[in-house]
């Protein structure tokens, strides 16, 4: 069953022309097909909102569709059908009005004229724009690159990632959407960036957090050791009595500053870690040692 034209256009039946033509305007610039690149709902809904348009903006044919004599085509309707098709002599007096129409008076808001002795009627348009998904590296979000990246539609783009990007920031690439029409600027593309996770680091506003394995005698006695940042490993000092879960700080070694904002901190959270394999002589001193140096680390800790 057809749609009721009056419901396509979203007005009453007794609407003026004016009604009419206002909320097809409306319609129109919402699901334009060169307005919603590649949506092929959008595509039918605007040739349904066409042919609504067509039908109901001509008076002749709207009296025509309001007494039953044509349907929401335009075709007439068979019972008036078979008695005019026979007093015409087999000839069809009426057409089907589907088609698309000349959207330069529709979209003359959008639509600026070319001038300089151009054709009347003659438009530019702007280019829709297009969006886009990519997926980066952790440490290329954080500190910054330049990237190649092939989009969907075939088009090679070079992307700067800025320093300090954060998971599903969005960009704005200038003139890299859909071409314009009649020398209209482009469009823009729009590409949102997804930060693959880092199995090492994990990322808290501009501060990087880091967990680093100690040996015990690390802990213990202290000791300068290798830590891996975002911009490369650097030498930092386990003071002497460290436990897990202590954490030491970095300064600046987090997220790169950029644009005004000052560079975080990388924060680094000791794990002690014991040797894979019972050492005998580790095992001999400590059960010596609890003899007279025996302690409770849960002391505290118990409700």
């Amino acid at each position: 069953m057809a749609d009721d034209l009056y419901e396509v256009l979203g007005v009453s039946r007794d609407a003026s022309g004016d009604d009419i033509k206002k909320a097809y305007r409306k319609l129109a610039k919402k699901y334009h097909p060169d307005l919603n690149p590649g949506d092929r709902a959008a595509e039918e809904t605007f040739k349904k909102i066409q042919a609504a348009n067509n039908l109901l903006s001509d008076p002749e044919k709207r009296r025509q569709y309001d007494a039953g004599e044509i349907d929401a085509e335009g075709n007439e309707t068979p019972r008036h059908y078979y008695r005019e098709y026979a007093e015409a002599g087999g000839e069809h007096p009426y057409r089907s009005s589907a088609g698309y129409e000349d959207i330069s008076d529709v979209f003359s808001d959008l639509f600026r004229a070319r001038g300089r002795g151009g054709p009347e009627g003659e438009f530019r348009m702007r280019g829709g724009d297009a969006r886009y998904s990519i997926e980066v590296p952790f440490l290329e979000a954080v500190n910054g690159a330049k990237k190649r990246v092939t989009m969907p539609n075939g088009k090679s783009l070079e992307i700067t990632v800025p320093p300090g990007l954060h998971d599903g920031q969005v960009l704005r690439l200038r003139g890299q959407g859909m071409p314009g029409y009649g020398g209209g600027e482009a469009g823009d593309a729009y590409v949102e960036v997804h930060v693959a996770p880092h199995p090492g680091f994990r990322r808290h506003g501009n501060n990087i957090h880091v967990e680093l394995p100690i040996g015990l005698h690390e802990a213990v006695l202290g000791a300068k050791v290798r830590v891996p940042t975002v911009t490369g490993a650097v030498t930092m000092t386990v003071p002497p009595g460290s436990n897990s879960g202590d954490t030491l700080r970095l300064r600046g070694k987090g997220v790169p500053a950029s644009a005004g904002r000052p560079a975080g901190d990388e924060v680094v959270t000791l794990r002690v870690r014991l040797p894979e394999e019972p050492d005998e002589d580790l095992k001999s001193f400590l059960a010596d040692w609890a003899k007279t140096h025996a302690y409770d680390p849960r002391k505290g800790t118990e409700g």
